[in-house]
């Protein structure tokens, strides 16, 4: 794992200098720039395969004619390796990284479907003059691009494109409407106008000054025909496979352990594939409503992992928020953010890579919603003034502060009526719908939020809804949140942290699974906790979701109030000329004086404000 920048164009050393330094965090071992006429290639190295300098980038076959930078781990680059060498090719480092080089010099840009793994690239071709981006198919690695002025710009992070100098810092508010109503701003765009992050399982490439994109990976086209015996035992020889590949590294690997059964499944054939314990990581939380740690340690216990736990405090948790915009050069509005650099943090000080269950509610339907939408088709049969007055009585609730409070989810299910699926569940999953939208931003933001989510949702060609909606989370949830957040945690620490369920031989078989085999009778990822009968405690298996939470309601009306009324003061407000001030008061009182939980329109805001006096002041 890496940070990466570049350009192709107007650059200086200089510039490459203060990009790489802008993403030194993600790569704290070596500090590598090239310069060659217009092309600049920059890399901050954190070792984990071959840990010798001649490793490091940026990277050069032998006769100069490619060039590379590389984010990421190609998990089976030693069967790819034997394959070259059988070709003739020669190495002098065991790098992942060589082996791309000299993959490409065989196939071109077919090389990049040849990978298993989580990657951002940037190669540039002498002999073709053509730069080449690629990123992985899940969208693991992050990869931002801007071309203004006959130069393209690329790095891990926007905070290296400012660095370059050749990026103004000018809002997008079509992407500032998204956020608002996502939590994130959707892949291709970014918070900044003019900077695009490069979709999923895409090869970018750049000749002349003419771009083009085309996609090297697209999901199943078909459902599979296959029993429940079958799919069992292909889950779980692919388990034990994607999880052997991942767990080879030239330093020390972990597993974060939350106690739910992704990351306890991903303990089990951990534990299963290595010739010691392995070393596991969860946290503990003073809020027992949040704090999943005895169940961590029950799956630690039972598979006789080396755990580690560490209890953290309110006062650990709430000193990071306000420097969270160090962290994120985007804004991202999802709390769980706060507890995952505690993990990551503490995780550093054993391990340099950590293995998560990330990818496992969207592959298998694990996120509560999939019940809510059983209970929709219900609901949306009730007559409209029906509706209406259980919209009322979700509002008339006592407010609760505790995870997963009724009174919450109920208003989060009537807040959204829309027939199409896709975007129903996002309405769900986020923040502040059309009409909220309106009221909060005036005229100043009005186009569709709602279009990539809806073209993501087309990319699944077979006919069920079902995996229609899942694949709809794993490109928008999973990606622009859940895979964002967890990678500028870890990367903030230097730690890679690596997702089994995401390697795409697994996620090809399990989305050619029918819909039956993820949810069925109202048991959210069927297949997966069958897989682990025996091999799990039934009492992990059987539990109910509780997700990497904190209490951000309670703290709003508490230790967060000061820096929350602060940040969403009306003289602010009214100076940043964005958003309308008396409705953001309401929503301030309307939390304090436990008239409504506001939780996530207020952690919205707030980080939204953190960023922007971050970076655009």
């Amino acid at each position: 794992m890496c940070g990466i920048a570049g350009f192709e164009g107007v650059g200086t050393e200089k510039s490459l200098r203060e990009m790489v330094q802008a993403v030194r965090h993600r790569g704290p071992d070596y500090k590598g720039i090239f310069l060659r006429g217009r092309l600049g290639f920059a890399h901050a190295r954190l070792s984990i395969l071959d840990l010798s300098p001649g490793a490091r980038q940026p990277m050069m076959l032998p006769d100069e004619s490619v060039a590379i930078v590389f984010n990421g781990e190609i998990y089976n680059y030693s069967e790819l390796r034997a394959e070259l060498e059988k070709r003739g090719r020669t190495f002098r480092t065991s790098s992942d990284t060589e082996v791309i080089l000299h993959l490409y010099a065989l196939h071109g840009d077919a090389c990049f479907k040849r990978l298993i793994g989580m990657f951002a690239i940037a190669l540039y071709d002498f002999k073709a003059r053509k730069l080449l981006l690629a990123r992985d198919r899940m969208g693991e690695k992050p990869l931002y691009w801007s071309y203004a002025n006959e130069t393209l710009v690329f790095a891990s992070e926007i905070k290296a494109l400012f660095a370059s100098g050749l990026i103004p810092k000018e809002l997008d508010l079509h992407a500032l409407d998204q956020y608002l109503q996502f939590d994130y701003v959707p892949t291709p765009h970014s918070i900044i106008r003019g900077v695009n992050k490069l979709e999923p399982a895409t090869i970018l490439t750049c000749k002349g000054g003419a771009i083009t994109k085309k996609q090297f990976w697209h999901p199943p086209r078909a459902i599979e025909n296959v029993s429940e015996k079958n799919a069992l035992l292909r889950l779980e020889e692919g388990m034990r496979n994607v999880v052997r590949r991942e767990l080879v590294a030239d330093v020390p690997v972990g597993v974060f352990l939350s106690g739910g059964i992704d990351s306890s499944a991903i303990a089990y054939y951990a534990q299963r594939e290595s010739k010691r314990p392995i070393e596991t990581f969860s946290i503990a939380f003073e809020d027992k409503s949040f704090d999943e740690s005895s169940h961590a340690r029950l799956v630690a216990g039972h598979l006789g992992t080396v755990h580690h736990e560490r209890t953290v405090t309110s006062n650990d948790a709430l000193a990071i928020v306000p420097r969270l915009a160090d962290v994120l050069d985007e804004p991202l509005a999802d709390a769980s953010i706060i507890p995952t650099l505690l993990l990551s943090k503490f995780a550093r000080e054993h391990v340099t890579v950590a293995l998560g269950g990330e990818g496992g509610d969207e592959l298998f339907a694990g996120y509560p919603t999939f019940r809510a939408d059983k209970l929709f088709d219900l609901y949306r049969r009730f007559p409209r003034v029906l509706r209406r007055a259980v919209s009322k009585a979700a509002d008339m609730l006592p407010v609760s502060h505790a995870n997963f409070a009724f009174s919450h989810n109920l208003r989060k299910f009537v807040s959204s009526d829309s027939p199409d699926a896709a975007r129903r569940h996002i309405e769900w999953l986020g923040t502040f719908n059309d009409t909220a939208r309106r009221a909060l931003a005036r005229s100043s933001m009005n186009g569709d939020v709602f279009a990539e989510a809806q073209s993501y949702a087309a990319e699944y060609k077979p006919n069920d809804l079902g995996n229609r909606i899942l694949w709809t989370y794993a490109r928008t949830y999973l990606m622009d949140q859940v895979l964002v957040k967890v990678d500028r945690a870890s990367m903030r620490y230097a730690l890679e942290v690596r997702a089994p369920f995401l390697d795409h031989t697994n996620v090809d078989f399990v989305f050619a699974l029918p819909y039956s085999f993820k949810y069925r009778n109202g048991t959210t990822k069927y297949l997966l906790k069958k897989l682990m009968k025996g091999k799990l405690p039934s009492s992990i298996i059987n539990r109910k979701k509780k997700g990497f939470g904190v209490p951000m309601a309670k703290w709003l009306t508490g230790p967060l109030k000061p820096l929350c009324t602060d940040l969403l003061s009306a003289d602010r407000i009214k100076k940043q000329g964005l958003f309308d001030h008396g409705y953001i008061t309401r929503l301030v009182n309307d939390h304090m004086m436990l008239r409504r939980d506001n939780r996530k329109e207020l952690w919205n805001l707030m980080v939204f404000q953190l960023w922007f006096d971050r970076w655009m002041r």
